[in-house]
């Protein structure tokens, strides 16, 4: 069967997702030739696709969210779902930066000469062919597609039942993108068939695809690193920390600690719970507590924020090391710096953690110490995210430490070989 079936004639699974891999192998070799302008006419004109059809990108969203409702999703898988204009704007967007970004790939870097008169480098050069495995939300299609052609590399996009018809309109206006470039259209594409068992069969294909990323929830993840033969790159949970040091401006520290939890719900970037130095809780904490209460949060607290703020529950243990992906704040009153450190070390995710501080040494400690893929000071967690590290998309965040670690953008996505240049020389 060839890859491009349609889901309606994909009968045989095992002998479809073959195909796919098999048809993305032989397109990463031909990308090997490719110049950057070409795969930026590809971007281009995938852009310029996104915005001729939003009115059936929006048809095709309107399907998946009214089966969504129908399933009962919850509001905050609903959101992650939606593709409204603004977010077909942001895709756009994200695709043009990712067109203007300097190509890393062919880039020699640390050339040096050796004492044997050979001069020795190493070179950017694509991973090969990349399987991405999503839940919910739709843009990942167009992120993983554009950072994946610009580092050269083939992608293979799996995503979930739930934006099925999202993601194949999305699909259509990269094949359309590729197809105004010259491209092959096993380039980027995405996988016709809703059938669980097609997610085995990519990670299984150890002889065609050299790495997976999976966007999701946790049993998603879970599922991938236990099942896949494929180095995985991920992050399990987003269990994000801000902690407001004795030194916190206090304007500051108001406004975020709500933006990082209210600014949006259902992100891995959003802060989980709320460390407060013991010294300034009572300052600080009651008028935190007003604004987020106005927006809908739940709070559940240690004793101490309880008698505080009375609204709040008392949180169990668990709420410690929950990611909520909603409107709840767990939120602990510590004993300075170190306590914070030490919460954060015990529950962190290794995620992403912010400090809220004046006291400089404070902020360098933190920055230190706290051993997590993105670490801040003075700023909001939902800054940890590819676009606003100027990578002008991301495919997914790691919290590993080999390869990429925090958003993963075009250098993520390419490895680096030896290059050896010579004058005849011959190793005596």
């Amino acid at each position: 069967m060839h890859a491009s079936a349609d889901t309606a004639t994909v009968t045989d699974v095992a002998a479809y997702m073959e195909a796919i891999c098999r048809d993305a192998r032989a397109a990463a070799r031909s990308l090997a030739s490719v110049q950057t302008r070409q795969r930026n006419h590809a971007l281009l004109a995938t852009a310029a696709a996104l915005d001729e059809q939003r009115d059936e990108l929006a048809a095709a969203n309107a399907q998946d969210l009214a089966a969504g409702e129908a399933a009962g999703l919850d509001a905050a898988l609903l959101d992650r779902l939606a593709l409204t204009p603004e977010r077909i704007d942001g895709m756009i967007a994200g695709v043009t930066a990712v067109a203007a970004l300097d190509d890393p790939v062919g880039r020699i870097d640390e050339l040096a000469a050796r004492p044997s008169g050979i001069r020795v480098g190493r070179m950017r050069v694509p991973l090969g062919v990349i399987g991405i495995i999503y839940e919910s939300r739709p843009n990942v299609t167009i992120d993983a597609a554009a950072l994946c052609l610009k580092a050269g590399n083939a992608c293979i996009l799996r995503g979930g039942s739930e934006a099925h018809q999202t993601n194949r309109a999305l699909g259509e206006c990269v094949a359309a993108g590729l197809a105004a470039a010259g491209l092959p259209a096993a380039t980027a594409r995405v996988v016709a068939t809703t059938e669980r068992s097609a997610v085995g069969h990519l990670l299984g294909a150890a002889d065609e695809v050299d790495l997976i990323i999976p966007r999701g929830g946790k049993a998603l993840i879970e599922r991938v690193v236990a099942e896949s033969r494929i180095p995985v790159l991920k992050h399990l949970d987003g269990n994000c920390h801000v902690y407001l040091d004795a030194a916190a401006d206090p304007d500051r520290a108001h406004a975020i600690a709500v933006n990082a939890k209210t600014h949006r719900l259902g992100v891995c970037n959003a802060m989980e719970t709320l460390l407060v130095d013991r010294a300034v809780a009572a300052e600080l904490l009651p008028g935190i507590a007003v604004a987020l209460r106005a927006n809908g949060i739940e709070l559940r607290g240690c004793p101490e924020t309880c008698a505080l703020v009375p609204e709040a529950q008392a949180a169990s243990e668990a709420d410690w090391s929950t990611e909520y992906l909603g409107p709840i704040l767990a939120i602990r009153i510590v004993d300075g710096l170190d306590a914070a450190m030490a919460h954060i070390e015990r529950y962190g995710s290794r995620h992403t953690d912010a400090i809220v501080t004046e006291h400089w040494s404070r902020a360098q400690r933190f920055l230190r110490e706290v051993d997590s893929a993105s670490v801040m000071v003075n700023a909001s967690t939902r800054f940890a995210d590819g676009a606003e590290y100027g990578l002008g998309a991301e495919i997914g965040i790691s919290t590993d430490r080999l390869h990429a670690r925090g958003p993963v953008g075009l250098e993520g996505l390419t490895t680096r070989k030896f290059v050896v240049f010579g004058d005849g020389q011959v190793r005596n």
